[in-house]
């Protein structure tokens, strides 16, 4: 193999030691083995194909999403001295005709495709005969169609198998559920791939849930956030074009630096405002999730989610945009009922099948559990993604440390009066109504003792089964089914959260602890 990779990692990239998980993935490369690799957004994914690439001889193919991300990791590796090159559909004949001319010449070769090029017929002819030392495919995540972010040309990516069965295959994603594993394992026709989970833990990063009855409340919060946040980059999540827009000149006279972005601007508008992002003469960017893959800045120090996502794996990935650089950052999700609303609509207008739209409700299901629970939020993420580093306690979420300095707080909060043309797309603020004030209330001394009873079974309960206390219900449920005690399955029906499913699974366990809170 010539080189140790310790060797390589120092001289070649001038690193001095691999994060978590790098130097695992990198020993399943060089053994020619099917990998599938988790890592987080800014955990070093790229480099477990690059340094492979500068320990043996051949050309290492990289599957991409994105041009401007290959072109800038190309970019990257030149600086390095290292051999590598693009070939997309925006480049010209000769420009292509360069990159496999240097490539002829070199012994080493990183070559980026997009996985559209990979149908090209031309493709599977040049492919058949080189020396290729391993298929690297970003974003596996794409293969699949249980992940929220399907796309037909990653799905064909099995060509690749068909056409080289000999070279290893390392596929890797920031996020991924075990079931979006199997099926890139299934998809990508790999053969009994090394699993390496890691990294979902980032313990700079403070994790904080407001839920909020009124708009006007995530405005305060919003602005408070701002106030909190002096230095660094910061990102605004919105859950609409119009909401990016509206709320951003909201604060454009209360702050400097800021700007917006989404899909419905041009490409040259979106160019412009994500390079005065890069160049720091925007600080403040209100986005919506069209707005992220492929940009890596390190001191982005908060990353607030005006509404709710529709998946635990978009919230994630977006959450990891904050702290690359080590230092302490917040995430921030400002959550109310009209976020799972808008959700909703997305899914009701979306063409999907109904296979697809199953999913999608379950997943918006569950990061509204998610927003309702009150465990740790860092030990639920952890167990969610499967990382093979658990905790039960992080000591900086809003759930272990609710009177951290980093938390946002609004001291003696009164509901502002936000002009409402300022919101296009919102509807009238409404007050809390008589149910959800009284959710409120101190929980009386018998509901305390059913409350830590049922708080006791949940988290056993979900830990014989290695799932998030949140997937078996939130703490909302939890309050209503102490304040309601039910005595029958018809009665569970009527608790919030639980549906005929839940009240299948569950509901007889339930109803026995309940029964021995009374003798």
């Amino acid at each position: 193999m010539g080189l140790s990779i310790e060797r390589i990692l120092n001289e070649t990239f001038g690193l001095t030691a691999f994060r978590k998980g790098q130097k695992e993935i990198i020993e399943s490369v060089l053994a020619n083995r099917d990998a599938l690799a988790v890592m987080p957004t800014g955990g070093g994914k790229s480099l477990c194909y690059q340094l492979p690439a500068m320990a043996r001889k051949g050309i290492v193919v990289v599957i991409s999403p994105l041009i401007s991300l290959m072109e800038d990791q190309a970019f990257k590796l030149r600086r390095l001295s290292i051999a590598s090159g693009v070939v997309h559909s925006g480049q010209t004949l000769v420009e292509r005709k360069a990159v496999f001319s240097q490539m002829r010449e070199e012994q080493q070769f990183i070559l980026y495709l997009s996985p559209e090029r990979v149908q090209k017929e031309g493709f599977s002819r040049w492919i058949k005969d080189r020396d290729i030392s391993l298929f690297a495919i970003d974003e596996a995540h794409c293969v699949s169609h249980w992940g929220p972010d399907f796309r037909e040309d990653y799905y064909r990516l099995s060509l690749l198998r068909e056409l080289r069965p000999d070279i290893p295959t390392l596929a890797l994603t920031a996020s991924a559920t075990p079931t979006v594993l199997m099926d890139i394992e299934k998809r990508l026709k790999l053969k009994s791939p090394d699993r390496h989970i890691y990294g979902f833990y980032r313990p700079n990063l403070y994790y904080q849930v407001e839920l909020c009855e009124k708009e006007a409340k995530k405005i305060a919060l919003l602005e408070q956030a701002l106030s909190q946040t002096p230095d660094g980059r910061i990102l605004v999540y919105c859950g609409t074009r119009d909401q990016s827009e509206s709320i951003s000149g909201l604060f454009k006279n209360r702050f400097e630096k800021i700007a917006f972005y989404h899909a419905g601007m041009s490409s040259e508008e979106r160019q412009y405002v994500q390079s005065q992002y890069e160049s720091s003469k925007v600080r403040i960017l209100f986005a919506t999730n069209a707005f992220g893959m492929g940009v890596d800045h390190a001191d982005v120090r908060l990353v607030v989610h005006f509404q709710m996502p529709s998946n635990i794996e978009h919230y994630y990935q977006e959450m990891g945009r904050a702290g690359r650089d080590g230092l302490p950052s917040t995430c921030l999700m400002l959550y109310s009922k009209k976020d799972k609303g808008l959700q909703a609509y997305f899914i009701t207008k979306s063409e999907a099948d109904s296979t697809t739209i199953k999913r999608r409700w379950n997943a918006l299901n569950t990061i509204v559990q998610f927003a309702e629970g009150a465990e740790c939020r860092h030990a639920g993420i952890l167990t969610y993604f499967k990382d093979s580093f658990r905790i039960q306690s992080c000591g900086h979420c809003d759930i272990c440390d609710p009177n951290s300095p980093r938390k946002i707080v609004l001291s003696d909060f009164q509901v502002p009066e936000v002009p409402m043309e300022n919101f296009r797309a919102q509807p009238k603020p409404r007050g809390r109504t008589k149910k959800e004030a009284a959710a409120e209330l101190p929980l009386k001394a018998e509901e305390e003792l059913r409350y830590e009873v049922l708080k006791d079974w949940r988290k056993d309960y979900a830990d014989e089964r290695d799932i998030p206390a949140f997937l078996v219900f939130s703490n909302r449920t939890l309050r209503d089914l102490v304040r309601r005690n039910p005595k029958t399955l018809n009665d569970l029906h009527k608790v919030y959260g639980f549906g005929d499913h839940k009240v299948d699974v569950l509901g007889a366990e339930i109803l026995q602890k309940l029964q021995e809170c009374e003798k």
